[in-house]
């Protein structure tokens, strides 16, 4: 057996049973290195030497929960919960909370996807934006696994379809490693041939949206970390909150868009700044609230330093390429059977990486000249390719379109990683992505 199958599928077992991720993907690199030919010294070598992979992002999330807590000193969350009350009455219009439970699913939907492009900060906002709005949404009994699967939305398919932002990275890395891999595609050619797989990510999220999620549900109301109840705001405390937003935001936009440097920290640490220096976040609570987010982050943390871990080891092991060499092999001359089985691939290596963007230099090696075999278009080809490496970004523990839905959705203890997020994206998400990008293939 192919030792990034065994890997993963332990990895999502264990995490299935409730076993903590990070034993998870700890036990399944160990299960991976030993049974990809590593020697147990080897193994514990290249996974530990693979932890510094997403220090930076861990850092970046563990200052962005101090300020996410750090907002909601100024009342902010408190201040959301009294409007909404406002808009739809104490005893909650039918029609009225259905239009406001509506206009907060649509508000993050279109801030997820304009993370991709517009206001390019990826995964940064949602630590930021979630937790104040945590209140309001129990207010209105909305299902979280509904805001995870519209976030998850929004992370992956604007990269998918659209070549602006983040999308303009991917499009870029699929055209270059296809082109080193024996075919010249145009990057004007890209958007069309995502079009069909995209659709398929637009029926998984009205199926969630419309059919799966929409009952309301109930949560046990609990305060985040540091945060008192019924915290008192003003004008000028709510005033400082927004205007900390903002710095934060253009901090990172200048830093990643001008400077072309990793800008999470220092936007954090700048929207930290405004409280401070706006009186929101008082110099005798400042240590607490600090300590208290970085608390609250601490799981996402750990989770992206040791997914890179365990990503190491599998990248080490050689089996990443030898999966998808076996499957090449498997495949004969059946375009049907090449086309399911080049998707399913992926769909295994993303989840184990966490990365699409790290999967396409993986699988464009071997499936670009396997798909030129089997009599695949350029178009069908990049169908198949661009959909391979976006699988599995949906439903993977250790990607940041799963990670990062939960550390906002989870500010409170009421939402699980794997229960909540992973597998509800993971069905909406990635089912309809092999059906559709199956559909692309035969009809490109």
């Amino acid at each position: 057996m192919n030792a990034v199958i065994i890997a993963v599928f332990a990895m999502l077992i264990l995490s299935l049973l409730r076993i903590n991720v990070v034993f998870a993907l700890v036990i399944g690199a160990l299960i991976g290195g030993l049974t990809g030919g590593l020697d147990l010294a080897t193994t514990v070598d290249t996974f530990t030497a693979g932890l510094g992979g997403n220090a930076t992002v861990a850092l970046s999330y563990a200052l962005l929960g101090a300020f996410a807590v750090a907002l909601t000193s100024s009342g902010l969350p408190d201040a959301m919960v009294s409007s909404v009350i406002k808009l739809v009455g104490r005893d909650g219009d039918t029609r009225r909370k259905a239009l406001s439970k509506a206009l907060i699913v649509f508000m993050i939907l279109i801030m997820a996807i304009f993370s991709q492009n517009v206001i390019p900060v990826h995964i940064a906002f949602i630590p930021v934006l979630i937790p104040p709005l945590l209140k309001v949404l129990n207010e209105l009994q909305v299902d979280r696994r509904l805001i995870a699967t519209v976030l998850t939305f929004g992370l992956i398919t604007p990269y998918m379809f659209l070549p602006v932002g983040f999308g303009a990275i991917f499009h870029e890395i699929m055209q270059t490693n296809m082109q080193e891999s024996g075919l010249t595609v145009s990057l004007a050619d890209i958007p069309s041939a995502m079009a069909i797989p995209a659709i398929g990510m637009v029926c998984g999220l009205l199926i969630a949206v419309f059919f799966t999620y929409r009952k309301k549900r109930q949560y046990e109301t609990r305060e985040m970390a540091g945060q008192q109840s019924g915290q008192a705001y003003t004008k000028k405390s709510i005033t400082v909150a927004i205007v900390s937003i903002l710095v934060s935001l253009s901090v990172q936009l200048y830093l990643s868009q001008k400077l072309g440097v990793e800008g999470m920290i220092f936007g954090a640490l700048a929207g930290l700044s405004v409280l401070f220096i706006g009186g929101v976040l008082k110099r005798n609570e400042a240590d607490s609230i600090m300590t208290s987010g970085m608390k609250m982050m601490a799981f996402i943390g750990f989770v992206m330093i040791t997914a890179s871990g365990f990503a190491s080891v599998l990248k080490e092991t050689g089996h990443v390429e030898k999966l998808v060499e076996d499957a090449a092999n498997l495949i004969g001359g059946n375009q049907t059977i090449g086309a399911i089985l080049m998707l399913i691939v992926g769909l295994l290596i993303t989840m184990g990486i966490g990365s699409s963007f790290s999967t396409i230099p993986i699988i464009t090696t071997i499936f670009v000249p396997l798909c030129l075999e089997l009599g695949f278009s350029p178009m069908a080809t990049i169908a198949i390719v661009g959909t391979a490496a976006a699988l599995g970004d949906a439903g993977s523990p250790a990607s940041d379109s799963t990670l990062g839905p939960t550390s906002g959705l989870a500010a409170d203890g009421n939402h699980h990683h794997i229960w909540d997020t992973c597998v509800p994206t993971f069905v909406h998400y990635n089912i309809p992505l092999i059906i559709f990008g199956w559909i692309a293939a035969v009809l490109l």
